[in-house]
């Protein structure tokens, strides 16, 4: 068993995102610019957007966080949307998600300009994605794709099996490890949790994505020797021998799959990261124009 080491990984192509980035601000004299909104006090999303506003220091980006009570109304967020849009002077927007129950996620998310879209959420770059055409890819698979890369893994042939159909993961993942590239081409298939025979299915997979937000859900006895696990789940319990408060589990249950697997990832340190640096890459190419004028 080896470890797909998100940190080693993300370490390395954040080394090149910040060479480019100093490249970019030599040229045009300013910095890429990654502006985050968040809602409410929820503990995960705090960390999240605080870790990604670090991330953008550390490569060279500027970075802002507008942010709202929990009692914020949807009319009021699309506003500060919209006006984001027509802002020149910001690359890349995120959300974070999840919102408050009064809120429509997705009314919020066809709100943002999907130039601007870099978690890759709109269903202009999801459609773009799936046709094969340039895309600010979901930030999560994308980051699984740089990770695959980074360690030199061949994907050709290999049967992959996701188990989850999440519109920001699972699907997404499906169709990328599906399409004629490498990471790719590959047989997938791709499960839930109304899969019949769930077990066999994943006992089938060469490559296995476990993203169900379910902890410890993948057990050794769905993993045939020598396959590669990626786990995407990061699941907060309360803990009292942590400084934090809490421990974070994965969808796999990696102490007793981990012996089986030819890689694997740990939670945390393994897709987390990845997630991070798939949104700086995604910033970086909307400030180029990379991607759309």
């Amino acid at each position: 068993m080896q470890l797909l080491d998100g940190k080693f990984a993300s370490e390395k192509i954040k080394l090149e995102i910040a060479a480019e980035a100093a490249e970019f601000y030599q040229q045009t004299g300013r910095k890429p610019h990654l502006l985050a909104i968040l809602v409410g006090n929820d503990g995960g999303s705090e960390t999240y957007v605080a870790s990604k506003m670090k991330n953008c220091e550390k490569v060279g980006f500027e970075s802002s966080l507008v942010r709202y009570d929990n009692d914020v109304t949807e009319e009021e967020l699309i506003k500060k949307v919209l006006e984001i849009n027509a802002d020149a002077g910001v690359d890349g927007m995120i959300v974070q998600l999840p919102l408050p129950k009064h809120i429509d996620p997705e009314k919020i998310t066809e709100a943002i300009d999907y130039r601007k879209d870099v978690d890759g959420f709109h269903p202009v770059n999801l459609g773009r994605m799936m046709r094969n055409l340039p895309c600010f890819i979901p930030a999560t698979p994308y980051g699984i794709l740089l990770m695959l890369q980074a360690y030199g893994i061949d994907t050709t042939g290999k049967h992959c099996v996701v188990v989850g159909r999440s519109n920001i993961v699972g699907s997404p993942m499906s169709i990328l490890m599906a399409r004629n590239a490498n990471p790719g081409n590959c047989t997938v298939t791709l499960t839930h949790s109304r899969t019949a025979n769930l077990k066999e299915m994943v006992l089938q997979g060469d490559i296995v994505v476990a993203a169900i937000g379910k902890k410890n859900f993948v057990t050794a006895d769905m993993v045939k020797p020598g396959a590669i696990i990626i786990d995407v789940g990061i699941n907060r319990e309360s803990s009292e021998t942590t400084k934090s408060g809490y421990k974070l589990y994965g969808d796999v249950d990696f102490e007793n799959v981990a012996p089986l697997a030819s890689w694997i990832t740990p939670v945390p340190g393994g897709v987390g990261l990845m997630t991070i640096v798939g949104l700086l890459k995604n910033t970086l190419a909307s400030a180029k124009k990379e991607i759309y004028q």
